[in-house]
């Protein structure tokens, strides 16, 4: 498999406002060089609490969230260095499935017509052909053609959620970022989309930057995952090598805490790891790990000195300690 997506270091700083009228702005750093890579046909989980910055870490990988630093080399080519005409070109191979499929379509626009905006706005095809491109990405996600008349309220949220897909495709994208695509469906209506995502990914060869708070979600459509705490990966690992055997304490930690995780008997979450205590502020990041205070197993040096992202069996872990 060629390798599709490379980032390199990627930071993210949000300015505050300033404590005094002559005070320095403070700075909080949502994301703190992270570095990852997706192969062409591979998804790419994202996880961790809220606040972890998983999704700033996808926005920013694709620019609508603006990186401080950092590399974002997609097919070779930096995206963070594009001018703006030439990344609107690019975003043809890179678009978005938002996570409320109720506020990410327009209530005044029939459905074919939100399906078709991308191609329009871009200038793929002939009218012709984008109604016939549109008929096509209908029966591909599970929808009639004589639904395409119809306005967005008159769709339950997982047949929205098909229309945001099937608008997602439009372009022939190369990435699909999903964020959190099913969280706000029922859990009969997940399973349905998690399926469909899979399909589509296994028949039109597409990759997925997949953001998720819910592992069990991660498991199913997922090859390789990422775990991320307090704008740092923590953990990277194959989907397999993760879930049957996680290394860093605060993987596990989220491993033993999800209930549909818990009850199945494999290496990794059988003895529960239990954590207190609140993530540290991210404008005054610690000097060390960040998990050290909330970790069973931190000592010393964790506080000390920051742990690399290093080669741990088939895990790369930023632990002085794991396992």
């Amino acid at each position: 498999m060629s390798l599709l997506l490379d980032v390199r270091d990627l930071t993210v700083q949000f300015a505050l406002p300033r404590k005094g009228f002559f005070g320095p702005r403070p700075v909080l750093e949502a994301v703190r060089q992270v570095s990852f890579s997706l192969e062409q046909g591979r998804a790419l989980g994202i996880v961790g609490e809220s606040g972890s910055g998983k999704t700033t870490t996808a926005m920013a990988t694709i620019r609508l969230v603006e990186a401080a630093s950092g590399k974002v080399m997609f097919q070779g080519e930096d995206l963070l260095q594009l001018d703006a005409e030439t990344m609107r070109q690019r975003r043809r191979d890179v678009q978005l499935i938002f996570q409320d499929p109720y506020s990410s379509l327009n209530p005044r626009a029939r459905v074919a017509d939100i399906v078709r905006e991308p191609m329009d706005l871009m200038e793929i095809g002939t009218p012709d052909e984008r109604r016939a491109r549109v008929t096509e990405l209908f029966r591909l996600v599970g929808l009639r053609p004589d639904q395409l008349n119809l306005f967005p309220h008159q769709f339950s949220g997982g047949q929205r959620q098909r229309i945001s897909i099937a608008r997602a495709l439009t372009t022939n994208p190369k990435l699909l970022v999903c964020d959190e695509p099913v969280s706000a469906l029922d859990v009969a209506i997940q399973a349905q989309i998690l399926n469909l995502l899979a399909r589509l990914k296994a028949e039109l060869g597409l990759s997925y930057l997949f953001i998720s708070h819910d592992l069990g979600v991660v498991r199913h459509v997922c090859d390789d995952v990422a775990v991320m705490y307090l704008g740092k990966i923590v953990e990277m690992a194959p989907r397999d090598a993760l879930f049957d055997a996680p290394q860093h304490p605060y993987t596990q930690a989220l491993l033993s805490a999800a209930p549909s995780l818990a009850r199945r008997k494999s290496r990794g979450y059988v003895r529960p790891v239990k954590i207190s205590g609140d993530p540290p502020s991210p404008i005054n990041p610690p000097k060390g790990c960040a998990f050290a205070d909330r970790c069973p197993k931190a000592q010393d040096v964790c506080r000390q000195i920051q742990p690399g992202l290093d080669p741990v069996g088939a895990s790369r872990v930023a632990c002085h300690f794991p396992g």
